[in-house]
């Protein structure tokens, strides 16, 4: 199973050549069933410029599931991985400012075996043993 981040989902969504072609791609070399955790349900939900009841049509046509149920290990995962990012900007002070919302996509991406995501570098520092794929 491979897990999407939101950020590869509106580049399909998109359909920017640039974007969307190298996200296919990468798919397509994957082979693999394809998920969403519910958070990035939601935020395409809250996608301007679309309605929420386009959501469903577009990732039953992708062929993208949505991980409604998550369990207690994928919650405390984000909030592991959370408290840890608290604590390293705490101390230096240069990381962007981040929501529990890319913890949690994390932390389900960890459970599902793989993420694609153009935010690479921060789920790499986030989850370690995260595999990570960037298109």
């Amino acid at each position: 199973m491979t897990a999407l981040d939101t950020n590869v989902v509106l580049d399909l969504l998109d359909g920017d050549e640039r974007f969307a072609g190298s996200v296919l791609r990468v798919l397509d070399a994957l082979g693999e069933a394809l998920s969403i955790a519910p958070i990035v349900y939601a935020e395409l939900c809250a996608r301007p410029a679309w309605e929420a009841k386009d959501v469903r049509p577009f990732l039953d046509g992708a062929a993208i599931t949505v991980d409604w149920v998550l369990g207690e290990a994928v919650w405390e995962s984000a909030g592991v991985a959370f408290a840890a990012y608290a604590r390293r900007r705490a101390k230096h002070g240069d990381e962007p400012r981040r929501l529990i919302a890319d913890f949690a996509i994390g932390a389900h991406a960890e459970r599902a075996g793989s993420l694609v995501t153009r935010d690479a570098a921060f789920y790499r520092r986030a989850f370690p043993k995260l595999k990570v794929v960037e298109p």
